[in-house]
């Protein structure tokens, strides 16, 4: 890929990033590509003007050829899906937001609680305080948009998670923390997955199945946004229709109902899986005017586009917090093919 102006091959060995005292929470690498830079910018800069690439790893893929034909779109570029040299010209006007960011590991970034073995039913589920992450490596990789396999490959040598250490992260930093919510809890959810505080004003959604992501146009008809979703399945197809949001549910439950997920054993039963950033909506829930249907979050950020869903839109964490800061109730939501 053709670079941003200053952007090289980043190399990378085969290392382990280790919490220090938290051997349960280790986690080895196998061996890692090197992080291809030129790639890592042109994510990091799409992801910050609200065209999400998918995870920011420095690889191609349907996620950024997706983002790509968004950008182009927005921008009135010829839709290529590929970082030619209009597209480029664009892009290089953020070249100032570097690929990387080093940061030094602070305790907030390293605070637990942690749960390397969560119970996979969702019975079991039900009985826990919350649904955290497993590691502190899990919650450094959502923190910054990307995979533990990725921070891995940009970390070159053995990097204890420690107080003080510093770490090469994908620059998903935002432009503002200035959040206007008056819960707290959703403050720090916002601060710590580095979701920007300053969101377009959605006039609708679209849900497009062809495409597989969810785009957001505001009053003007312009499209202003755009995220990777992933949305029905065989047996729980994407509702075809227009519908509303209802509202928003922030660090929310989750109602477990067997009639409604697939592949669900016989005997099970109803069960309320409690908050967390693993939990199976992941950390906010979007209500729709679709009984028992929403745009939500996920625990696995790298499955998107690439599993199905029990019906539901499900984004990436950090987008679907972002898309919960565009909508308000009332706003049209459009699923089509």
């Amino acid at each position: 890929m053709v670079g941003l102006g200053g952007s090289a091959v980043l190399a990378a060995a085969a290392v382990s990033l280790m919490p220090v005292g938290a051997a349960t929470a280790q986690v080895t690498a196998q061996p890692v590509a090197a992080v291809d830079a030129s790639t890592l910018h042109v994510q990091v800069i799409l992801d910050k003007l609200g065209f999400g690439p998918g995870v920011l790893d420095g690889k191609g893929g349907q996620s950024l050829t997706a983002a790509l034909r968004g950008f182009q779109t927005s921008r009135g570029l010829p839709v290529t899906g590929k970082a030619d040299r209009a597209t480029l010209k664009l892009l290089g006007r953020y070249r100032n937001w570097r690929p990387t960011k080093v940061i030094a590991l602070t305790p907030g970034m390293l605070a637990g609680p942690f749960m390397p073995n969560p119970p996979k039913g969702y019975a079991e589920q039900a009985k826990l305080p919350g649904i955290p992450y497993r590691s502190p490596l899990e919650k450094l990789a959502e923190m910054f948009h990307t995979t533990p396999e990725t921070l891995v490959a940009l970390n070159s040598r053995q990097t204890p998670l420690k107080v003080g250490q510093e770490v090469i992260f994908p620059n998903a930093l935002p432009t503002s923390r200035d959040y206007d919510v008056d819960d707290e809890g959703w403050r720090r959810t916002l601060a710590y997955l580095n979701v920007d505080a300053r969101q377009p004003v959605a006039e609708r959604v679209v849900v497009d199945e062809s495409e597989g992501v969810l785009k957001v146009y505001d009053a003007s008809d312009r499209l202003v946004a755009q995220f990777s979703a992933t949305m029905g399945s065989s047996q729980f197809p994407l509702p075809i229709g227009t519908w509303t949001i209802k509202g928003v549910a922030r660090n929310p439950d989750w109602s477990f109902d067997p009639k409604l997920i697939a592949g669900t054993a016989p005997d099970a039963k109803e069960a309320i899986v409690p908050p967390g950033p693993n939990n199976p909506v992941g950390i906010v829930w979007i209500d729709l005017s679709k009984e028992h249907y929403g745009i939500h979050g996920t625990p696995e950020p790298a499955n998107i586009g690439r599993t199905e869903s029990n019906g539901c839109i499900r984004l990436m964490n950090w987008d679907a917090a972002r898309v919960s800061m565009m909508v308000k109730p009332g706003t049209k939501a459009v699923f089509q093919r």
